[in-house]
């Protein structure tokens, strides 16, 4: 009898101590608290950098728009010129989608839009590009000729230069270039393809 009291004695003490024990650890920890995310996880945020790092949209401020003709590739009654967008700020920026592009009756603020403005090429993926300070990303531009269309339809001129919008931006950049162009608006003769990561090449589109 007194082994067994002696037996009985002893679980209920060992009962009582784990129960101290998880109350213990229990109470450690602050209720609520967040999880800490896997490190892994923090590091993978644009690019591979750190987060919050990624680089930001490219904005028309810090870009170079130049159209290279010596690339320009004629086909099917019209030419393939590539816009050039080369970064000239001093961080990485990015873009991705693509480029608005129309005539207008002058290459600054004050030239009015002539025709209808470009169309997007979609049978052809977006890319999103990162530009380094100093690189080169390109979209090529479709310009028909307006004799493709009655001159009743088309409503002949010239156009004295290029307003364009990089992707996402609503501040335009111009280029000064005389191009044949029609003034009606059922006349399209600009397509635009999305951006593509540096210098274009001729017969290389998109």
């Amino acid at each position: 009898m007194v082994y067994e009291n002696t037996l009985r004695t002893l679980a209920v003490a060992m009962t009582v101590a784990a129960l101290a024990s998880a109350c213990s650890s229990t109470s450690s920890s602050t209720p609520g608290a967040p999880a800490t995310p896997p490190a892994a996880s923090q590091s993978r945020a644009g690019f591979g950098s750190p987060a919050g790092s990624s680089p930001v949209a490219c904005r028309t401020s810090g870009l170079r728009i130049t159209l290279d003709s010596s690339q320009a590739d004629g086909a099917a009654g019209s030419t393939y010129y590539p816009l050039d967008f080369t970064n000239t700020a001093a961080a990485a920026c990015v873009l991705d989608g693509y480029p608005g592009v129309s005539f207008v009756t002058a290459a600054d603020k004050g030239g009015a839009q002539i025709g209808a403005a470009a169309t997007r090429n979609q049978q052809f993926g977006l890319v999103r590009v990162k530009l380094e300070p100093g690189a080169e990303a390109h979209a090529w531009l479709q310009v028909g000729t307006p004799g493709n269309y009655p001159a009743s339809t088309c409503q002949p001129v010239t156009a004295r230069g290029l307003r364009v919008y990089p992707p996402g931006e609503t501040e335009a950049g111009y280029l000064r270039q005389d191009v044949p162009a029609c003034a009606g608006g059922g006349a399209q003769l600009l397509t635009i393809m999305p951006v593509r990561d540096g210098k274009a090449i001729e017969g290389t589109a998109p």
